[in-house]
């Protein structure tokens, strides 16, 4: 029904800036939630942020607060995630992801792009 789609993701030395977009396509509800999750190799997938497709409401995971920004375009059905003052610890593969509510666990996610890969370089 959704198909979502990252881009913008890159190699970076640590401290400098890049801006993940995700574009949906197909029959997506205005109020989907649209998260962002990454995943490091050989760990879990982890929650990063949130925001609601209509309103304001943001949530982000502690580690990423102050540094990751979520934003969106409605009329592009586009979701973005601008992150700055990257660390090395950011290097992943980052997932967006729809789902009914703005929740951080992956399995309660409708739908997953396939992931854009982020490296921070020390």
């Amino acid at each position: 029904q959704v198909q979502l789609v990252e881009s913008g993701g890159g190699l970076v030395q640590a401290g400098g800036s890049l801006r993940l977009s995700c574009a949906a396509s197909g029959r997506t509800f205005t109020n989907y939630h649209m998260s962002w999750f990454r995943q490091a190799p050989g760990k879990e997938r982890e929650f990063v942020g949130s925001i609601r497709w209509t309103g304001s409401s943001t949530y982000y995971t502690d580690s990423v607060k102050g540094r990751f920004t979520m934003s969106r375009d409605n009329a592009k059905n586009t979701v973005y995630l601008q992150m700055n003052s990257l660390k090395p610890e950011d290097t992943a593969v980052y997932y967006c992801a729809a789902g009914r509510f703005q929740t951080t666990i992956p399995r309660s996610y409708d739908y997953w792009g396939q992931g854009t890969q982020v490296t921070v370089s020390s």
